[in-house]
């Protein structure tokens, strides 16, 4: 279910999401699955002039649309990637943050794109799945294609992190971060 930016403000706000996890000013972000840019936006806001934002997503409307958002906003720190996240290594090691945004449940191999992941992180850069609790709600993907806290966990330590937080950021939302394994 699609939800417009101003309806899932209700119950999301980015910029407090995206301040929460650290992102600062001159980082680089990645927004794996970024749909219309609900995150990526505010991304490209915070980390500012001297930062970089790339998008990607396998919806070349939803792209276009977010293409729309950014020129209005004159934000031209974003670049912006058609492609499958499984298919797709954006850099290597040049992203301080790879974000998942309520989408790991939408990838055909969600082992690759995490592996992928991995190889676009600098040293010390971090992953950060914000996803949908496996729970019956009035709001989100039906609950059989959600992705639980658990099964995230464990997804993300088999391809090579660290988990080094859970938690619960809504009623309907948890979030984890984890780091690169060095022993990978």
């Amino acid at each position: 279910m699609l939800y417009s930016f101003e309806e899932r403000r209700k119950w999301q706000n980015p910029e407090t999401i995206l301040a929460g996890i650290g992102l600062k000013p001159g980082e680089t972000f990645m927004d794996i699955g970024c749909g219309e840019g609900f995150f990526t936006l505010p991304a490209a806001r915070l980390v500012g002039a001297k930062g970089k934002v790339y998008a990607l997503d396998i919806n070349g409307e939803a792209i276009e649309r977010l293409r729309e958002r950014a020129l209005v906003e004159r934000l031209g720190n974003i670049s912006l990637v058609v492609n499958s996240a499984e298919e797709t290594l954006l850099c290597r090691q040049c992203a301080d943050v790879v974000f998942f945004g309520q989408v790991l449940h939408d990838f055909r191999d969600p082992g690759s794109v995490l592996r992928n992941a991995r190889k676009m992180l600098k040293p010390g850069g971090r992953l950060v799945d914000l996803d949908w609790r496996k729970e019956i709600m009035e709001i989100g993907p039906p609950r059989q294609i959600r992705v639980s806290e658990d099964e995230a966990v464990r997804l993300i330590q088999q391809n090579g992190f660290v988990v080094r937080a859970i938690k619960a950021i809504s009623p309907y939302h948890y979030l984890i971060t984890a780091r690169p394994d060095i022993r990978h």
